[in-house]
């Protein structure tokens, strides 16, 4: 994400990736901001990602960069292949959490690497449903998920984000 800075509008996020940008007719609402701008092409540790550019409402700058896998190609190898990547270039994470499946959680498991540098918190984060998920489920449970699906994503912002792992102080 070289050459990009926080803050700076879609149009000169646009003039920096040119046609490997991909606009959206339908902006993607992220509660506290919103993308239009998406990259296809993003590889990370192996793994292709999609990048979508997540603009603040408030002051129509990049509020945060949000790196996903597609639902369908969510599995633990992937998340290796991610992570491995980021600690080839950022080292060991600064912090690591995991939440147990619950039904409180839709019996969702999740793992969070946490990266702090320059000014920037760097979020790794795998979430994968076990199968207890079935549980409140209704149906044919050999159609698919019902419920959660796993999610991995890597989520870059100002360091000011909060992190849900506790980061030390810098």
């Amino acid at each position: 994400m070289q050459g990009v800075s926080w803050g700076e509008p879609q149009s000169a996020l646009l003039a920096h990736f040119g046609e490997r940008a991909l606009v959206l007719q339908h902006p993607i609402d992220f509660g506290d901001s919103y993308t239009q701008i998406v990259l296809r092409d993003v590889e990370l540790g192996g793994v292709p990602l999609i990048a979508f550019f997540q603009i603040d409402k408030v002051t129509g700058g990049l509020k945060r960069v949000q790196i996903e896998r597609q639902r369908h190609g969510v599995n633990s190898p992937a998340f290796r292949g991610v992570v491995r990547a980021l600690q080839g270039e950022y080292g060991a994470p600064d912090a690591a959490c995991s939440i147990p499946p619950t039904p409180q959680n839709g019996y969702q498991a999740a793992a969070e690497l946490d990266w702090s540098r320059g000014g920037n918190l760097i979020r790794a984060v795998f979430r994968d449903t076990t199968i207890e998920a079935a549980e409140g489920c209704l149906g044919d449970l050999t159609a698919g998920p019902c419920g959660l699906t796993g999610q991995l994503f890597v989520r870059i912002s100002p360091r000011s984000d909060a992190a849900a792992c506790h980061l030390p102080a810098h």
